[in-house]
């Protein structure tokens, strides 16, 4: 069990689904991971739903803001990393060619946060936690266990990441068609991957993050998605030596991996 009570900076460690019909992708995910759900009212702003697993959260789900529905931006998860102050985060995420879509903000007494943009288009979060520490289970089924990278500025966006987290970066080719990709570790433990936009994604689609849940069976758990309405986006398949994934869109269209370890 990999329980915590507080995360390093430089981790990420909360994935939060903004979605266009959060009771539907709150079903969704329950059904599939088996997570517990605790609502939590937002005001006039509806509500949050905290997954939990053995009554510990590990996730969340909330509705697309409207500016965002105008705006046309899809379902999709947001990724955020600790940092010890969202301020300064901001404030250097901007000095690093980054831009602040929403400036350091309190949320209520639990943290306080900010939305950035990394040069190559990709947006993250950065949280700094105060009651709330992120996810209090990381690493193992039904949990978040990697963060992805795809990108499609490779070299602006590792030089922004290793500068603003003090992550290192190992580049090594992927097994699949020697395709580069990139292994960030924070303060020694990896947990973040980077991979160049594929030829074949539209030109249109921007560089994203998107989280890797772990489970005890990549195919079952691929297959009981596409049964709860999801879409197989990539396949099952081994990456060497580590394990098996595939990668997955939600009924609403939120893109998401699961992964079993090797052995």
């Amino acid at each position: 069990m990999a329980e915590f009570t507080s995360h390093q900076p430089g981790t990420f460690t909360w994935p939060e689904l903004a979605t266009t019909d959060q009771n539907a992708g709150v079903a969704f995910y329950r059904a599939l991971f088996g997570w517990d759900l605790n609502e939590q009212s937002m005001g006039p702003d509806g509500t949050y739903s905290m997954f939990l697993l053995r009554g510990k959260e590990v996730a969340a789900a909330c509705s697309l803001r409207p500016d965002e529905r105008l705006a046309g931006i899809p379902a999709h998860w947001n990724m955020y990393v600790t940092v010890e102050s969202a301020d300064e985060a901001a404030a250097k995420a901007k000095q690093l060619g980054g831009k602040v879509l929403a400036p350091a903000f309190d949320v209520m007494n639990v943290g306080r946060m900010a939305v950035l943009q990394d040069p190559s288009g990709a947006v993250f979060e950065v949280w700094e936690p105060k009651l709330h520490i992120g996810a209090k289970i990381l690493n193992e089924p039904g949990a978040l266990c990697w963060s992805e990278l795809t990108t499609r500025d490779a070299k602006a966006a590792e030089a922004f990441y290793t500068k603003l987290f003090g992550w290192t970066a190992k580049n090594s080719s992927a097994d699949a068609g020697g395709m580069q990709y990139t292994e960030f570790s924070s303060k020694g433990q990896p947990g973040v991957g980077m991979l160049p936009m594929p030829a074949q994604i539209p030109a249109g689609v921007p560089s994203y993050w998107m989280p890797y849940f772990q489970v005890t069976d990549t195919d079952a758990s691929a297959a009981k998605a596409t049964s709860l309405g999801a879409k197989v986006m990539v396949p099952p398949q081994n990456i060497s030596k580590t394990g098996r994934f595939a990668v997955l869109s939600d009924p609403q269209g939120a893109m998401f991996a699961v992964f079993t370890y090797a052995g």
